[in-house]
This record gives C-alpha cells, sequence and structure tokens, in this order.
C-alpha cells in the first residue's frame, strides 16, 4: 500500500506530513516535524484531537459503542472472565492458558501482604484522611520496600513478579485503610481464596462476626472491575505516561495516576451519582424537578452518570453493570430505593427528545455506585475501588511506553498570550 500524505499550506508553501494507518478506527497524521518545518505548533485544548502514543491495549469507538481490551469484547470479558485474567490479558498480548493463569495466581497469593512496618504508616493518618490520599502514599512508598523496579524500567525479565506484586499489595492496603478507618483489627489475606473473594473478606470479616462470601457478589466485584480495567488515553492513564516518560520507576507513576483519578472529573462521578439519587429522594422524588434543573442552562444542575465524553451513543459498558446491579441487589437480599429512583431517572431520560439528541444515554458509573452501597462499601472508597480495577490498565500502559523505542520525554508546547517583552525598570523609578 503506497503511503498517504496530509498537506497543508501556509505562507504560500505546502509542507506534506505522512498519515499513520491504524490497524482499526482513526488514522492519524504524523506532525512531528511541524514546528521545525513551518515554526508553528497546534493548540488542542484537552488534547481531544491529539494522539500522543501508539498504543496496542484497548479500542475504543464511541460512535458504535465499541470497547475491546486486546481484541476482545468488553461483554465477552466481562461474561466469562474473573479480572486477573483480563489484568493478564491487558499486561501481556493474550489471554492466559491454565498453566499461565495459575501461575499468576500462585504469585498474587505470595505478595499478598504488605510489609509490617507499612502497617504502622495507617496510625499516622488523621482519622478524617482521604481513602485516595492514603492509597497514593502508600503507593509510593512501596518502592522504599520493595526497590527491585529500579527507575530504569529495563529489562523486564522480573515484571510479573512486579506486576502480581503491585496488584495484590494495593487491595490489600485498599481494605487495610478502610478497616484503619474504622478503628478495627486488620483482617489479613487468605492463601486459599480468590482475588475479589480476598478483597471482600478483608474488608468486611470480623472476629465477632465472620463475613459470607456470596458468589454472586463476587461475581459483581469481577465485572466491575474488568469494566473499569483500561479505558484507552483518559486523564489517569496519560498521566501515569506523562510521568512514566520522565524515567521513573513504577510505583511512583502509579502513585501519579492515582492522584488524577481522585479528582471529582474523573474518578468521582460513582460517588456523585449515589449523592444525586439521595438527594433526589431527599426532595420527595420530584423528577420533573430535576429534569427541568437538568434542562435549564443557567442552573448549575447536571444529571450525574449520564453522557460521556468519547461515547456518543450507549457506553457498552453500563448495560453489563445494569443486569450485575439486579443480581446484587438480589442475592443480598437489599431494597435500596436509590435503585428505583435510578431506573426511574433513566426511563425518564432515555424517552426525553432533548436527553436523546444529546446522546446523555447512562454510563458504566450510574450503577456502579449502587452495587458498591450494596456491598457495604462507603462511598468515599468508590473512587479506590475505580483506582484497584484501573490498575492492570495503568501497568500495560506504563511497560508499552517504556518498551516503545521511539518513546520521548512529554514535552507538552504551549501558546504564550502574556504581556510582550518589557524594560526593566528599578524599584525607585516604578
Amino acid at each position: 500500500m503506497s503511503k498517504k500524505y496530509a498537506e497543508l499550506t501556509l505562507d504560500g508553501v505546502t509542507h506534506s506530513y505522512p498519515i499513520i494507518q491504524s490497524t482499526q478506527g482513526e488514522n492519524a497524521i504524523d506532525i512531528s516535524t511541524l514546528l521545525r518545518d513551518t515554526g508553528h505548533i497546534t493548540l488542542d485544548r484537552g488534547y481531544v484531537n491529539t494522539g500522543s502514543c501508539t498504543s496496542a491495549i484497548t479500542y475504543l469507538d464511541g460512535k458504535e459503542g465499541i470497547l475491546n481490551y486486546r481484541g476482545y469484547a468488553i461483554d465477552d470479558l466481562a461474561e466469562n472472565c474473573s479480572f486477573v485474567e483480563v489484568a493478564y490479558l491487558l499486561l501481556h498480548d493474550d489471554l492466559p492458558n491454565l498453566e499461565q493463569l495459575n501461575d499468576f495466581r500462585e504469585l498474587m497469593s505470595t505478595y499478598a501482604l504488605i510489609h509490617e512496618d507499612m502497617i504502622h504508616f495507617f496510625d499516622h493518618f488523621p482519622p478524617n484522611a482521604s481513602p485516595m490520599s492514603i492509597l497514593s502514599t502508600m503507593v509510593n512508598s512501596l518502592h522504599n520496600f520493595y526497590p527491585e523496579m529500579s527507575t530504569h524500567p529495563e529489562p523486564f525479565e522480573s515484571f510479573d513478579n512486579v506486576t502480581t506484586r503491585l496488584l495484590a499489595k494495593v487491595r490489600t492496603i485498599a481494605a487495610f485503610s478502610y478497616k484503619k478507618s474504622l478503628g478495627h483489627p486488620l483482617i489479613y489475606p487468605r492463601y486459599d481464596l480468590n482475588y475479589c473473594e480476598n478483597f471482600l473478606n478483608m474488608m468486611f470479616d470480623k472476629p465477632t462476626k465472620p463475613y459470607t462470601i456470596l458468589p454472586e457478589v463476587v461475581s459483581a466485584l469481577n465485572k466491575l472491575l474488568i469494566l473499569h480495567a483500561d479505558h484507552e488515553q483518559n486523564c489517569s492513564t496519560s498521566t501515569v505516561r506523562l510521568v512514566g516518560s520522565a524515567g521513573v520507576n513504577l510505583y511512583a507513576s502509579i502513585a501519579a495516576g492515582i492522584n488524577a483519578l481522585w479528582g471529582p472529573l474523573h474518578g468521582g462521578a460513582a460517588q456523585a451519582v449515589v449523592e444525586m439519587l439521595e438527594g433526589i429522594y431527599a426532595d420527595d422524588m420530584d423528577f420533573e424537578k430535576y429534569i427541568r434543573k437538568a434542562k435549564d442552562s443557567n442552573d448549575g444542575f447536571r444529571l450525574t452518570g449520564f453522557g460521556h465524553r468519547v461515547y456518543k451513543t450507549f457506553d457498552p459498558r453500563a448495560t453489563i453493570i445494569k443486569k450485575a446491579c439486579d443480581e446484587t441487589l438480589a442475592a443480598l437480599n437489599v431494597d435500596d430505593p436509590l435503585l428505583d429512583i435510578a431506573k426511574e431517572l433513566e426511563d425518564r431520560v432515555r424517552s426525553d427528545d432533548y436527553f436523546v439528541s444529546r446522546n446523555l444515554y447512562p454510563n458504566v458509573d450510574f450503577y456502579s455506585g449502587i452495587i458498591y452501597r450494596a456491598m457495604g462499601i462507603p462511598t468515599d472508597m468508590f473512587t479506590v475501588m475505580f483506582a484497584l480495577g484501573r490498575l492492570p490498565g495503568w501497568i500495560a500502559h506504563w511497560r508499552e511506553m517504556n518498551s516503545d523505542e521511539e518513546r520521548r520525554i512529554g514535552r507538552p508546547r504551549q501558546l504564550y498570550i502574556g504581556y510582550p517583552a518589557k524594560k526593566y525598570i528599578p524599584l525607585d523609578e516604578r
């Protein structure tokens, strides 16, 4: 196939730039030499039209509502795989066979504990400390206790050891931070439980009241983590790549991603949905009032959990999670009025031309918070759960970036709009 070029004419001079073909989806115009050729840069606020890298991890088509990990459709993975299988898929080129999966699980169990000295860190956070702040701090500290992943990321001989260590220990850190916030004794990971079972047991088991692990709850948690495992070059993933491009270790890069996810515009959507539904419930379920507020451009209220920056049709993850929500609440025998409010609100929005014309369909966050509530996970832990799911995607992108022979340190340009050069005026003359 002959190479194609895009032409840019500036001041009467035409410049040609190669078109890079993708295997699926949009192609790209390589403008790497634009500044050198023309003395100009592009201005693209939010990088919505700028590709910062090539990637073989996740394919997303927002117009068609498609999300694939390494070529596999998200609904197939969520229905048939465990989170650990999907984590392996993201970190490698394909799903594991039975031997590979067992080895991966074995490493996960081996590395589940955290260093006892790290447990003392929890005692020095104030009682109202943000769980995301704790998670970021603890992950950053892992490099001091497990420094085998040096600041130089090559070679990757021990990468599965580092990966499983991080996946297992972040799960333990998350559960321990919750227990510490309650003043409860820590529940250590068990060798006989799988990844999600272990997390639930560490969160909710008590010496006085053993926790009953329900398969429906384990299944829902697996699905939630799988659906959040990767989502192309979102804010936190781009942060992991940008920070990692400086050559810092994996733990520091992941801690940066956690901090980016902490932002309410990125990782706080599930919590915001629950708070919105609670507000509607407290207001006598006056749906018409909130529909009117959402349509009023002068009103600051927005329907949280509807629409997505990328998806222009249904979020493929939303249908999966809605079904899981029904199954989880039934298994737990939970009658949550917020679920009824969510379903009623969704029906009203999906039948209203105002919202349909604006592609405001439910996204993955709309029902995930209700599932977490039913499990007993507090709202301030929702973003931690998001981070737990997104972790294998972050690691996969960090590895992919560091394996790229053409990688460069991230250095976006800017368009300066400040004062032109000024003459210095001595202090006594001003």
